[in-house]
């Protein structure tokens, strides 16, 4: 018994064996296929036996490998080409931007010179204006304490609109002060033609110092 149960055991570990051996050389040849290991000087019995061709690992040449950094140097120039483009178009609108605003800047600028141009006219025209006021009220107080020839006299050398402000501004004193107008009086004893010219002149003309 003990006889016949060792050939059955030598034959399962042969079996086993060759089995291992199959399992070790499919791995080879699939891994080979796969390009994990290069095992093809090995293999070379067994793709002739079985009538194939040799396999051959592809391979990369040194230009290829040079041409793939080309082609990415290439587009990290391309990357930053565009991003350049890209800041230069934004300082241009910056630029643009600024130049707007320093425009808008100078238009204000010369809109608040020409205000103030404006108002420094406009006081000044009103300064004169107090000041004529202030000379013909000073000049119809001074007439009116003239004897009444005198004042006619002087007011004959006048231009009409002077001789017109001062009897308006010596009415409003009589008035303001509640005595009688001297007016009336300078008129009746200045010439007929010139007393008419100015009393159609004051009906034509609203009351105003200018």
């Amino acid at each position: 018994m003990a006889t016949y149960g060792k050939p059955r055991i030598l034959g399962k570990i042969i079996v086993l064996l060759l089995l291992i051996i199959a399992m070790v050389a499919g791995g080879i040849v699939w891994f080979d296929y796969l390009n994990v290991i290069d095992a093809k000087s090995l293999l070379i019995p067994v793709y002739q036996l079985f009538g194939h061709e040799e396999r051959t690992q592809q391979t990369i040449s040194v230009n290829e490998v040079l041409s793939l950094d080309s082609e990415r140097f290439a587009v990290r120039l391309e990357a930053l080409d565009l991003r350049n483009l890209e800041l230069e178009k934004k300082e241009q609108e910056q630029q643009s931007r600024q130049q707007q605003i320093e425009q808008m800047a100078q238009e204000l600028e010369e809109r608040q010179k020409s205000l103030d141009e404006r108002e420094n006219s406009f006081n000044a025209l009103i300064k004169d204006a107090e000041n004529k006021d202030k000379n013909v009220e000073q000049n119809a107080r001074y007439l009116t304490g003239m004897p009444p020839n005198d004042a006619v006299e002087i007011i004959g050398e006048m231009d009409d609109q002077d001789v017109i402000d001062i009897f308006r501004k010596a009415e409003e004193i009589a008035q303001a002060e509640g005595s009688s107008s001297i007016v009336s009086y300078w008129i009746s004893i200045m010439p007929p033609e010139r007393a008419a010219a100015l009393q159609r002149k004051m009906a034509s003309r609203p009351q105003s110092l200018n």
